[in-house]
């Protein structure tokens, strides 16, 4: 008898232990069953879903499982030892329908999406040289990011870099939410790792019905939020031109949320001399659900960047050694020095059943140096600012509706000072501001749903901005004043459709206007002068656009118009200071065509997908309405704007883990000059990328890759100076230069 109980007990304990535990493995989108999903258990052979999704586990304890398909995106999640669960896998971007995009504050399926929006993924952000955001925002159609030296951007949608000597203007960015332009309308994009960014979207032309002042497009930047299991990591890259950089970083499940921190250091000696590079960026998150219907994310970015200015060429010193300095710029010791504070808090809460209000809120330091051959530059900046929306999920009679009403207010205070520069050092004080920028607007929206295939969007913003310019010190001949300008309160309307042809195509319309007031960079230059009459451009785009699925093949084509007045240009004093004015009306036509399909898929197969994209952009851009000094520049091309560009990938991934992935891009010829008599010529840039990247186990991950930028060695500039003094257009990029790395991951 005593034997039997104990068989009885014995065998119920392995059955305890050996618990039986049931996975429903599901698409996050549709819901459905995936068959053929692989999953990966620590210590026992892998499984594969069945047809219907399901996966039947004996597991002994809990455990953390890897998922992956060819058409999902590979994650892990923590399993317990009984019971039915249910996982979510997310497609990867096989289709338009299954790219959701949140665009102007409404979360669709791109395929039906109410305007010109790209979106950039982590994944495509690593298929280059981890260094910049660059590459994979040029793979885009009508957008362009131009770098005059590393660490020094600037960013063309839809347009050209006339506003933009330097820094990034006329485009408004966001960090999770959050206003990331300062102020007074310029934005430091190159504080920014790429660890900081998980995903990006961009809209283009004229958003401020919801986004405010800008007529160049919007750029939202999303770091990793959702924390699902403890993750150790650490990446170590290096290339030609001194290139190293390494990172470690961690993520840590809590109760109720999840804590995350990274450091990472970034350093070249640069492919021109006087070019280095020396970037730090440290940044932790807390994320915590106070309840159900509360969320809290607080952030802070720490970034200590310094950088030299190589400076521009003319084409005989081009011609001579691409890799030269511009006289002047070692002895004066060009760069910039720059340390940065980013502080941010937001809070999501659900208001009853139908209401839900978001409020971030942060603030901003800067510690600014730049010496340049002309001068020597001191800041210190200080602002706060904040966003808040409330949304409304609700249905008006038979009509679904989505309302949103909010607000954005940021303040920003300078120090600015203006030195001579004797030979790297500050030297007498030429002349000192106190700079005051005040930017504010209110939004509403309103979606409608007159029929499950028509979809409206009304929106409105209300716009009021002001700055002052207090000098208290000018050396020259001028009497130190107090000088304001307030613009009018602007109304920027916008209307868009979208209608659905059915769940794989849709056509979307707009007409939208835009308003960019110019910054105060544009309105006090470095010579000293404050040009108050310097006016806001204004504009209106019309827009149509058509998104399709056939078979294999996603398709995005999107024509515009856009009229542009006050168009802000650049041009240089007897000095060679950059200088802006208004330059008449422009007229901006375009075209934007992005077609990507995978001709090879099969799961478990050697060779499991073959994927290729091609992205043509047409922007025939030309003054309207131009005349200078006697010169009438009507009908040229815009400064800057290359007529035609071409992107073509190639992406193959194996089941063993190596992949490779090759990269081509045509620009046309740029004009440099208003009065088109000096021309970029144009390019071809071909670069290749290939690695192995493994699960072992279900804990660690592994990744070791290499590759090459400029395949063909093309001697072109990233970045020109435009309208530039004394013929001084040419900012070389590398040739031909090699890079490698890699990466560790832990599960724990």
């Amino acid at each position: 008898m005593m034997r039997i109980l104990f068989s009885i007990f014995l065998f119920l304990s392995l059955q305890q232990i050996q618990a039986q535990t049931t996975l429903l493995i599901n698409d996050k989108t549709s819901g459905e069953g995936i068959p053929g999903v692989l999953v990966k258990i620590q210590g026992q052979e892998n499984k594969i879903s069945d047809e219907t999704g399901r996966v039947v586990l004996s597991l002994d304890k809990s455990s953390i499982l890897v998922f992956s398909h060819i058409a999902y995106e590979t994650i892990s999640q923590q399993i317990l030892t009984d019971g039915e669960f249910i996982v979510e896998l997310t497609p990867a971007t096989s289709s338009l329908g299954e790219v959701v995009v949140t665009g102007f504050e409404s979360e669709r399926p791109l395929i039906h999406q109410a305007g010109a929006i790209s979106k950039v993924l982590e994944s495509e952000l690593y298929r280059f040289n981890e260094n910049s955001i660059l590459s994979a925002f040029n793979t885009k159609p009508g957008i362009r990011i131009e770098q005059r030296a590393p660490a020094s951007y600037r960013i063309s949608i839809r347009g050209s870099s006339l506003r933009s000597p330097f820094g990034v203007r006329n485009v408004k960015v966001y960090w999770n939410d959050i206003p990331f332009t300062f102020p007074d309308g310029t934005t430091d994009l190159n504080i920014l790792d790429l660890s900081n960014i998980q995903n990006s979207e961009i809209i283009k032309g004229p958003a401020g019905s919801i986004f405010g002042a800008g007529n160049g497009g919007v750029i939202s930047f999303e770091s990793k939020k959702q924390i699902t299991e403890n993750y150790l990591s650490t990446d170590l890259g290096f290339g030609d031109f001194g290139l190293l950089r390494y990172r470690i970083g961690v993520d840590q499940k809590l109760e109720n949320g999840s804590v995350s921190a990274s450091y990472v250091r970034q350093q070249s000696e640069g492919f021109r001399e006087h070019s280095a590079v020396d970037r730090k960026v440290f940044q932790v998150a807390l994320n915590t659900d106070i309840s159900d219907k509360q969320s809290l994310t607080t952030q802070i970015l720490y970034s200590d960047l310094d950088y030299q200015i190589p400076g521009a060429l003319t084409a005989a010193q081009l011609e001579e050694d691409r890799r030269q300095a511009r006289p002047g710029s070692v002895e004066q010791n060009s760069s910039i020095a720059q340390k940065t504070v980013f502080a941010t808090l937001s809070h999501r809460i659900e208001l009853g059943k139908k209401w839900e209000n978001t409020t971030a809120l942060y603030l901003n330091s800067k510690e600014f140096e730049n010496p340049f051959i002309l001068d020597y530059k001191k800041e210190t900046a200080f602002s706060y600012g904040g966003r808040t929306k409330f949304a409304l999920e609700d249905t008006w009679g038979s009509f679904p509706v989505r309302l949103l009403l909010g607000g954005e207010y940021q303040y920003g205070k300078t120090l600015a000072q203006n030195f001579g520069n004797r030979n790297g050092k500050a030297d007498t004080v030429r002349f000192s501001d106190d700079l005051v920028t005040t930017q504010a607007f209110l939004f509403q929206q309103l979606e409608l749903e007159w029929t499950p295939k028509l979809l409206m969007t009304l929106g409105f913003s209300e716009n009021f901005s002001r700055y002052d310019i207090d000098r208290s010190i000018d050396a020259g001949t001028n009497e130190p004043a107090n000088n304001q300008r307030r613009f009018d309160p602007i109304i920027i309307p916008r209307i868009a459709l979208v209608y659905k042809v059915n769940e794989r195509s849709g056509i979307h319309g707009s007409i939208s206007s835009g308003f960019s007031p110019p910054t105060i960079a544009e309105v006090r230059t470095n010579e000293g002068s404050i040009n108050l009459d310097l006016e806001a451009e204004r504009g209106i785009n019309y827009e149509a656009g058509y998104r399709s699925r056939f078979g294999i093949f996603n398709l995005d084509f999107t024509a515009f118009y856009f009229k542009l007045d006050q168009t802000i240009t650049t041009f240089a004093n007897e000095q060679g200071v950059v200088l802006f004015r208004n330059a008449g009306a422009t007229d901006q036509k375009g075209v934007e065509v992005s077609v990507d399909y995978a001709p090879f898929r099969s799961q478990g197969s050697l060779i499991e997908e073959i994927k290729l994209n091609h992205a043509f952009t047409g922007h025939y851009f030309t003054f309207a309405d131009f005349e200078r000094a006697g010169n009438d520049f009507s009908g040229n091309q815009l400064t800057g704007v290359a007529p035609n560009t071409l992107v073509n990938l190639l992406d193959i991934r194996s089941r063993t883990g190596l992949y490779i992935n090759f990269t081509h891009q045509y620009v046309d010829e740029i004009p440099l000059n208003d009065a088109n008599t000096v021309f970029q010529e144009a390019y071809n840039l071909i670069g290749s990328r290939m690695g192995w990247r493994k699960t072992l186990g279900s804990r660690w991950d592994v990744e070791v890759y290499g590759g090459v930028d400029n395949l063909l060695d093309e001697t072109y500039s990233l970045g020109n100076d435009l309208n530039a003094f004394a013929n001084r257009f040419y900012q070389p990029a590398p040739g031909r230069n090699f890079y490698g790395g890699a990466k560790l991951g832990l599960r724990y």
